[in-house]
């Protein structure tokens, strides 16, 4: 059974589809093209994530474990894991052209070194290319210290994520 250890929920804010996950001094992990699963492109070291919405806050929830948590239950339309190296310890959700409101904590919560993300979403579907004024998609990333590995698609079943992919 994991662990967990401390965990965060705020509004991110979203331009152009996409918030990002990033480490302030250095590459967060290996370039995984945005065909490859429809949720998280890594390029140039930093990870983006892929929403439906065009403009406008996601509600994201960061939950950090000692080891594998179980992966989030059917609510859960896409879930996809991958590896992020943090070389400062400064592992962060971002946004691509405003701050957050107030910082979700660090996802590299054990210091510099290599992480687990296990990223879940729902409700990408709902407002697709819109700017909604209220909250229409939801995110859970799952964080636990781990050794590289491959990416893994652990679901995929919403219509915005197939687009994506189809691109």
């Amino acid at each position: 059974m994991t662990e967990q250890a401390t965990h965060g929920q705020q509004l991110v804010p979203v331009h152009y589809h996409q918030f990002r996950i990033s480490d302030e001094y250095g590459p967060a992990g290996p370039d995984l093209p945005r065909r490859h699963n429809g949720l998280i492109e890594v390029e140039d070291g930093i990870a983006t994530i892929l929403t439906g919405i065009h403009t406008g806050d996601v509600d994201v929830t960061v939950t950090f474990h000692t080891d594998a948590p179980q992966p989030g239950d059917s609510e859960w339309e896409e879930i996809v894991e991958v590896s992020m190296r943090s070389a400062s310890g400064d592992l962060m959700v971002r946004g691509l052209m405003a701050d957050l409101d107030e910082e979700l904590p660090e996802l590299s919560f054990s210091g510099p070194g290599d992480y687990r993300l296990r990223v879940h979403a729902r409700g990408r579907d709902t407002a697709v290319d819109l700017a909604p004024d209220d909250v229409t998609e939801w995110y859970l990333i799952q964080v636990w210290p781990a050794p590289p590995q491959e990416t893994a698609v652990l679901r995929q079943s919403d219509d915005y994520d197939a687009s994506v992919r189809a691109e």
